[in-house]
């Protein structure tokens, strides 16, 4: 990977300011104070004369996340819980590795919308539309191309290639949450079968099956 690209990425992505979805700061920053057992709609703010520049600090993007895995992806996240001086700012960075025909697999983002700029090899991507229409969007990328997840919406990436691949996302959130397929059907506790089955219109045997492959206790 190139690092006169992936700094490029990381300054646009992080001077970018129209895709908050969070409310806007009302003083220059509100650093999380973790410890307090106050809360609130976020984290309550730590003292201004306390903070310090490993507040709004983190180091490691640059190392490749682990792809040994089911899945051949690796998500890094960079919100909130790893830079308590994004509180309140409304953004978020992840850096996301993929093996060859690794996937990040659908999900969503209940909180941002999602802005990815592939760094390195080839992705197929798209999101899905809301009902009625459920649209397929999708397109594949090289490095250097930009691709717009809206807020909420299922989407997913897929690295086609016979190489590695590298994406950065930025997402309007200080904590933009992440809601999988899979957990459907590894819910703790679970949902009941019957409920699946019926929705799914499958025998209640699959979702047996499905309930085991993604069980808390099977989750990597």
């Amino acid at each position: 990977m190139g690092s006169a690209m992936l700094i490029v990425v990381l300054i646009a992505m992080a001077s970018s300011g129209v895709l908050a979805s969070d409310p806007s700061p009302l003083q220059d920053f509100c650093v999380a104070d973790t410890t307090s057992p106050v809360l609130v709609n976020g984290f309550v703010c730590k003292n201004p004369m306390h903070v310090n520049a490993e507040d709004f600090f983190f180091s490691g993007f640059n190392k490749p996340g682990n792809t040994n895995n089911r899945l051949g992806s690796n998500v890094t996240t960079v919100n909130v819980n790893q830079i308590a001086g994004l509180n309140t700012l409304g953004i978020s960075l992840a850096r996301i590795d993929y093996a060859p025909f690794g996937v990040n697999p659908p999900h969503t983002h209940p909180r941002a919308t999602e802005i990815l700029t592939v760094i390195e090899g080839t992705l197929h991507v798209g999101f899905i539309t809301s009902n009625p229409q459920n649209r397929l969007i999708f397109k594949v990328l090289n490095a250097g191309d930009v691709f717009v997840f809206p807020q909420g919406l299922i989407h997913f990436q897929f690295n086609r290639g016979h190489k590695k691949a590298v994406a950065m996302a930025r997402l309007g959130s200080q904590n933009p949450g992440r809601i999988e397929a899979k957990d459907l059907f590894g819910s703790n506790p679970k949902i009941d079968a019957s409920v699946l089955a019926k929705a799914f219109q499958v025998d209640k045997k699959v979702i047996d099956y499905l309930q085991r492959q993604f069980g808390m206790d099977n989750n990597n």
